[in-house]
Order: structure tokens, then sequence, then C-alpha cells
């Protein structure tokens, strides 16, 4: 179970007060970046992340600094 950052605190950070993003809309992205780290590690060859960390918790991770945006069609 992921603790930190929190689902409401990832929720904010992901959507605005124009556009607020669902905990559905939230699980999608999350689910998705997971996906596309772990097909980058299998093509790199790596076998784990730094620290055995998860790749859902860096998915989290890159979108409480910023680095994973939505973009709704």
């Amino acid at each position: 179970m992921i603790n930190e950052p929190s689902v409401d605190a990832l929720v904010r950070k992901l959507g605005s007060e124009e556009n607020p993003v669902s905990r559905y809309e939230l699980c999608v992205v999350v689910s998705k970046r997971t996906r596309q780290i772990i097909e980058q590690m299998q093509a790199t060859g790596v076998t784990e992340l730094p620290g055995k960390q998860k790749e859902i918790v860096l998915a989290c991770q890159e979108i409480m600094n910023g680095k994973v945006h939505i973009s709704r069609d």
C-alpha cells in the first residue's frame, strides 16, 4: 500500500481548480505510467529500481514532482 504521497495529494497535483481529476482518472494515469516504466526497464535490461523501489511508487512520485501530466482529448 502506498502511503506517501497520498491519493488526495496526487488528485490535487494532477488536476486543477478548473479541471479536477477523479480518483479513477488518477488510477488510469498511474497504471499507464507504471506500465511505461516496466517496459523501459525491460528494454534496457534493468531488473530493479534503486533502493528496491516499486514501479508504481516511482510513477506516483513523478506525478508529485510534476513530471507526469494528464491530457484529455
